[in-house]
């Protein structure tokens, strides 16, 4: 029981100090130098895979065909562990785009690499 204990602790903590950091940079941080995204694949791979590439702190998102909608609603709202992303970060139209990346994703292989369907 206390080992579990640890691991939510420094999973919790994990969270905080990622969505912290996330906090301070600006969003120029993570896109181009102009400020805008080049698809939703960047996006994914700059914001949203620190978290959920291979599930390590969030769920994996890649191959699960969750419907656009659904991916905004969570983006701009947060669910429980998952920040709220404004769209002081992530703008509207670099949203729509990675949640369509998501939503037609192929699953992630056990070596990292995404299973073709």
């Amino acid at each position: 029981m206390v080992a579990s204990a640890k691991r939510i602790t420094a999973k919790w903590s994990l969270v905080v100090g990622i969505s912290s950091l996330a906090c301070l940079l600006p969003p120029t941080a993570w896109a181009g130098a102009d400020g805008s995204w080049k698809n939703g694949a960047e996006v994914y791979a700059k914001v949203c895979g620190y978290c959920h590439e291979g599930g390590i702190i969030g769920p994996v998102l890649k191959g699960r065909e969750l419907p656009p909608a659904y991916i905004v609603q969570v983006v701009r709202n947060g669910l429980l562990a998952m920040p709220a992303f404004t769209a002081a970060f992530i703008d509207d139209k670099a949203l729509r785009e990675v949640a369509d990346y998501l939503s037609k994703s192929a699953a992630e292989s056990k070596e990292g690499g995404e299973n073709g369907r």
